[in-house]
């Protein structure tokens, strides 16, 4: 079992402030499952306009979550040299995706990811997001890398 922290997990995606959105890799099974932490905080960007009044984590923000954890798991699942430079992830497709509670600003969304089908470099991962035990998520994430 492996956990990153965050300076770790910036060597297995390139997306940075505003987007990444994993606070910290709480334990990988390569091949298998992984499961995340983001910390939500009033200080999200994205707070200020959805909503004012009554501020709530944007649906497909949660789903970008899900899908960030997915690659990290992907790279794990590869066995590769991490290169960030000249490897991008991207989604090719979402499915079943469900949202049953709100993510508000102090809440810890847990995520966890497991690989259901690997065919070449095409995954197909189930996903739930979680807050204090309660499902705020699930879905089903396909996706793909690009060697640039």
């Amino acid at each position: 079992m492996t956990t990153l922290d965050i300076h770790q997990i910036k060597n297995y995606l390139p997306h940075r402030y505003p987007f990444l959105l994993l606070d910290r890799i709480l334990s990988v099974e390569p091949q298998e499952s992984l499961v995340a932490l983001k910390n939500v905080t009033i200080n999200e960007p994205y707070f200020e306009g959805h909503f004012p009044h009554r501020p709530v984590m944007p649906g497909v923000l949660i789903l970008e979550a899900m899908a960030q954890a997915s690659a990290i798991l992907a790279s794990h699942d590869l066995e590769d040299e991490i290169d960030i430079e000249n490897r991008v992830y991207y989604f090719t497709g979402i499915d079943k995706a469900r949202f049953k509670r709100p993510v508000e600003p102090g809440d810890q969304l847990i995520i966890e990811v497991k690989i259901e089908r690997r065919i070449q470099n095409m995954w197909k991962c189930s996903g739930t997001a979680k807050v204090e035990g309660n499902l705020a998520c699930r879905t089903e994430l396909m996706f793909t890398y690009k060697d640039l």
